[in-house]
C-alpha cells in the first residue's frame, strides 16, 4: 500500500463532476486502520493547501489521475490545512462536518485500481451548459397618489313651507236687530293686522363623510423575454446513438 500511495504524490485531482481541483502534495492514514483518508492539494486558489476527502476516491492506471468524490466548489470551501501540516481531532470533526462524511467510512478502498481500456485514464468528456433564466421580482415605486380638498360653489335649492294672513270678506244678515246697539249713519273704518313667514338663509358648515388612501396588493402577471445561450457538442467519427441527436 506504501507504494501505491507515494504513486499519489504529485497526481492530479479531479472532481466528481471533472473538474480539475490541483495536486496531491501529501497522504493522510487513518491511525487504526492505516487507510488513506485525506489528501492535501494544492489548488493555487489559496496560500495554505486545502484537504480533500479520500473516500468514495477512484485511481486509474494512470497515477498522475485521482477522482475524488467531492465538488470543486465544496473544496473551495473547506477548512484548511494548518502550516505544521498536522490534523487535529477537532480540525478533522470539522472536515467530516463540512464534506458530510460519516467517520466510520472515511478511507480509501485500496483494493484495486478504476479499470479503463489499454491502460489510458478514462476520457474526462466535455460539460455541456446552458444559460436560464433567473426571474425574480423587486418592489420599487411605481407613482404617488395623494387627497387634496378644495371649494366648490354649486347652486341649491331648498323649498320651504311658508304661511301668510289673507283678508277677505264675511257677510251675516242681521235678523234680531236688538242684538245691535243703536246705529248712526257716518264714516267709519276697521283695520287688522295680517302676518305672514319670512325665510332667512344662513351657511353652516356639515361633516358628511370620511376620505382616506387606502392601498391594496392586487396579483397581476408579466411576461419577460431574454435571449439565453446554450452549448451543442458535435461529434466527428463516431456512430451517433439514436437516442442522443448530434448536436444535444
Amino acid at each position: 500500500m506504501t507504494g501505491m500511495l507515494e504513486e499519489l504524490i504529485g497526481s492530479a485531482v479531479y472532481g466528481a463532476h471533472g473538474d480539475r481541483i490541483g495536486k496531491v502534495k501529501r497522504i493522510y492514514v487513518d491511525n487504526t486502520s492505516g487507510a488513506p483518508t485525506w489528501a492535501s492539494v494544492d489548488t493555487g486558489w489559496f496560500k495554505d493547501d486545502s484537504l480533500v476527502p479520500l473516500a468514495g476516491a477512484q485511481l486509474s492506471h494512470d497515477p498522475e489521475a485521482l477522482q475524488v468524490n467531492v465538488e470543486e466548489a465544496d473544496v473551495k470551501t473547506a477548512p484548511h490545512l494548518e502550516h505544521d501540516g498536522l490534523i487535529s481531532p477537532e480540525a478533522e470533526r470539522e472536515l467530516f462536518e463540512h464534506y458530510h462524511i460519516d467517520p466510520s467510512q472515511a478511507g480509501m478502498a485500496m483494493g484495486g485500481r478504476q479499470q479503463m481500456r489499454g491502460g489510458r485514464r478514462p476520457d474526462e468528456g466535455m460539460v455541456r451548459s446552458e444559460e436560464r433564466l433567473a426571474v425574480n421580482t423587486q418592489n420599487e415605486e411605481a407613482g404617488h397618489a395623494r387627497l387634496h380638498k378644495y371649494v366648490v360653489t354649486e347652486e341649491q335649492t331648498v323649498t320651504v313651507p311658508t304661511t301668510h294672513e289673507e283678508v277677505r270678506i264675511e257677510r251675516e244678515p242681521i235678523t234680531d236687530r236688538t242684538q245691535v246697539g243703536r246705529t248712526d249713519i257716518g264714516e267709519q273704518d276697521a283695520e287688522v293686522t295680517l302676518h305672514e313667514d319670512r325665510v332667512t338663509v344662513q351657511k353652516e358648515a356639515v361633516p358628511v363623510e370620511r376620505v382616506r388612501l387606502a392601498v391594496d396588493e392586487v396579483e397581476d402577471e408579466q411576461t419577460v423575454s431574454d435571449t439565453v445561450r446554450k452549448e451543442r457538442i458535435e461529434t466527428e467519427g463516431v456512430e451517433t446513438d439514436p437516442r442522443h441527436p448530434r448536436g444535444k
